[in-house]
């Protein structure tokens, strides 16, 4: 019986924090909504759409030469990379943005767009 109880309290709390892992993630994309949506290009690309794919490719998009010339293709890795320091990651990219510094606040917003891709 012991044994049910702790594995039963483990799987509560795992879940919980899953829970919570996604309220974080929407709540830090709310700095990108202004200019991205999950669905439609608005000042930015859509990024329901991204992953694994070559940077500057969403379609009816309108990107800089420096984002549509890059060879990047979006993984965990390099979005990490870019949200960190857009301007200098891809030097030239029109994005306005100066950078997310807390790597948790980076790591929620890419398991948020994983989570939210649409096909």
């Amino acid at each position: 019986m012991k044994t049910l109880i702790i594995l039963l309290t483990i799987l509560s709390i795992s879940s919980t924090a899953s829970a919570a892992d996604a309220i974080r993630g929407e709540t830090v994309y709310k700095k990108c909504k202004g200019c991205h949506s999950l669905t439609k290009n608005k000042m930015g690309p859509a990024l329901g759409d991204i992953f694994d794919k070559k940077a500057g490719s969403v379609k009816g998009y309108k990107y800089s030469k420096a984002m549509s010339k890059s060879e990047i293709i979006w993984t965990d890795c390099t979005l990490d990379a870019f949200l960190t320091k857009p301007k200098k990651y891809i030097k030239g990219t029109k994005m306005g943005f100066s950078g997310i510094n807390k790597k948790s606040h980076r790591e929620a917003i890419i398991k948020y767009l994983k989570e939210n891709q649409v096909k």
